[in-house]
């Protein structure tokens, strides 16, 4: 197995998920699962539960957004193959882990300090998997190609997305774009 990184982006119901899905569910691989999402409320609740029914019974899923680079070593142990979807939930969860910062009203130097502390953790989470002998692929929403958010904590939030977004297609070795449910490798 090759320790390639993927990244595959695309608007809201584009299919991302799906086809990133079949990207790993290869015959005998050994996929980890990694899900960022959060059940904050029924709606989510029913989202996760129809993911999770949807993926083979034989991958394993771990659920985390946080520090995930602390457990590859543990993941990888089981897996060839590391599904993580998605890089915009877990951009979320840490944003809002800064529960006491109101991002309407919140100075630059703080909204800086935020994103470096998502970079790093991404980053590092890079570096783990590079150090691993798994392939990697990362689901993550393309949000800059539409309108500008009205408020602040929004437009905030596109931007730290899209940033980290180019981060990890930097580091990527293939990069797909889906519309429609049709892929397009764009690296």
């Amino acid at each position: 197995m090759d320790n390639r990184l993927i990244l595959v982006t695309g608007g809201a119901r584009s299919g991302k998920s799906t086809f990133a899905e079949k990207l790993v569910n290869v015959s005998n691989n050994k996929v980890a699962y990694i899900a960022t999402a959060i059940a904050f409320d029924e709606g989510m609740k029913d989202r996760i539960k129809k993911h999770k029914e949807s993926r083979p019974k034989h991958w394993n899923t771990y659920e985390l957004y946080k520090d995930i680079y602390k457990e590859i070593k543990n993941i990888t142990k089981d897996c060839d193959t590391i599904l993580l979807d998605c890089i915009t939930i877990l951009v979320t969860n840490l944003m809002f882990d800064f529960d006491q910062v109101d991002y309407e009203k919140c100075s630059r130097n703080i909204i800086d300090e935020i994103e470096k502390y998502i970079k790093d953790q991404v980053v590092k989470l890079i570096n783990e998997i590079r150090k691993t002998n798994v392939k990697a692929v990362f689901v993550t929403n393309e949000l800059g190609m539409g309108i500008v958010p009205e408020n602040r904590l929004s437009r905030i939030y596109r931007d730290i997305a899209g940033r980290i977004n180019q981060v990890i297609a930097q580091n990527a070795d293939d990069v797909y774009l889906l519309v429609s449910g049709v892929e397009i490798k764009i690296k």
